[in-house]
């Protein structure tokens, strides 16, 4: 039955799923994740319907009113300076992808990164992604405690 199940499977590897990239604009044709993995530099990951990442494209970037300077890299993705934008988060970009006799235009908006703080760091380091269920213990220790401050007063 593995064997079955195996050969039921669409053929194709499923691309690396990398966490710094987020999504940024989606149409029926395509998918646009993005993520600052250097500063003041956005690389764009842009796929097709079928997740394959496209090559023979041609990209635009504008924000804020600025045409952006777009590189294409080897692996698929395009490398956006952000460098004209002065220091400001982009807020909301607007995209132009040529593809196959076809022009699409996309936007969306990138998140600034999130400002840590020293307390949010602590916590993060200790909970990590267990916060939920800390806080159920925590509510259930303060229930146990009323109740035994309860149960005492009644004696």
């Amino acid at each position: 039955a593995v064997t079955v199940l195996a050969g039921m499977g669409s053929g194709r590897a499923a691309a690396p799923a990398d966490e710094r990239f987020v999504p940024l604009a989606h149409s029926a044709q395509l998918t646009v994740d993005a993520a600052m993995l250097a500063p003041d530099t956005l690389t764009l990951r842009i796929r097709g319907a079928n997740h394959a990442a496209l090559t023979a494209a041609q990209v635009e970037v504008a924000a804020q009113g600025h045409s952006l300077p777009v590189t294409a890299n080897t692996e698929g993705t395009w490398t956006v300076a952000m460098k004209e934008l002065g220091g400001k988060p982009p807020g909301k970009l607007d995209l132009v992808v040529s593809h196959d006799g076809i022009r699409e235009l996309l936007s969306g908006t990138l998140a600034p990164p999130p400002a840590a703080s020293a307390a949010t760091g602590v916590a993060a380091g200790l909970l990590g992604n267990h916060k939920q269920l800390a806080w159920w213990i925590l509510n259930i220790a303060i229930v146990l405690i009323a109740a035994i401050a309860i149960s005492r007063r009644m004696k």
